[in-house]
């Protein structure tokens, strides 16, 4: 069995008389260790895909695993856990408490898991060993989103999902941000997916889910991928 697993995943949402299949026969697999791009328009169900794997939604069939743990089946109080334990989120809009410094916001997420990793640490990983002690204020809109970056690998997830991490950043800022997600895939072993309609970033990953209509349109891996610092888009 694979690290994660979707099997013939369904998610439709009833809106008023109509119904709306999110998700329409999703089946892929990702290996632990991997840095994964799941790309699509708007529309095509990635982010759905990815809040039913982070533990936020719940599919209507099929079946979910994470680490042999068969997240569909899990109740509220386990996907709580699940998300607690398990999961690190990293978003397009940072979500950083305003008056708590770089290193407070970091350890706010060790103090809910159970095997966490120092903040000075995760910090240092991704160029803040000199801006722990800032406000989310005082700094540019790269280095919130390197402090989250840090939060959630502070969580020590087995898996870190990213939605659309470099769409509130210019060009430059993006690509550090996309080498520090790839780097930290390769020095830590995390196992990474992130979550795109960019085409441009599937040249850095493992592997690439084409996502289309709800359903996996194509699968690819990449035997070489792409260093982030030389990615054009």
């Amino acid at each position: 069995m694979s690290f994660v697993e979707l099997v013939d995943v369904h998610k439709t949402y009833q809106m008023g008389d109509v119904e709306v299949r999110a998700v329409d026969g999703m089946t892929f697999s990702i290996e632990k260790g991997e840095l994964v791009v799941i790309v699509g328009p708007s529309g095509s169900g990635k982010t759905t895909v990815l809040n039913m794997l982070g533990g936020m939604d719940s599919c209507t069939s099929g079946t979910i695993t994470l680490d042999g743990a068969l997240v569909s089946d899990m109740g509220e109080r386990e996907l709580t856990q699940y998300r607690r334990h398990d999961i690190g989120f990293v978003f397009q809009f940072y979500n950083l408490v305003q008056n708590l410094t770089a290193r407070e916001n970091v350890e706010l997420a060790s103090q809910i898991c159970d095997n966490p990793l120092p903040a000075d640490q995760v910090l240092g990983l991704v160029g803040l060993s000199a801006r722990m002690d800032n406000f989310p204020a005082q700094l540019s809109g790269g280095e919130q989103q390197r402090v989250a970056i840090a939060r959630a690998l502070a969580k020590n997830p087995k898996l870190l999902l990213c939605d659309e991490p470099t769409g509130a950043l210019d060009y430059r800022t993006g690509k550090q941000v996309l080498g520090i997600l790839q780097d930290t895939c390769r020095s830590m072993g995390t196992t990474v997916a992130i979550v795109t309609h960019n085409q441009a970033f599937t040249q850095i990953a493992d592997r690439v889910i084409h996502i289309r209509e709800g359903r996996a349109q194509s699968i690819e891996t990449n035997v070489r991928p792409a260093d982030a610092a030389t990615v054009e888009w």
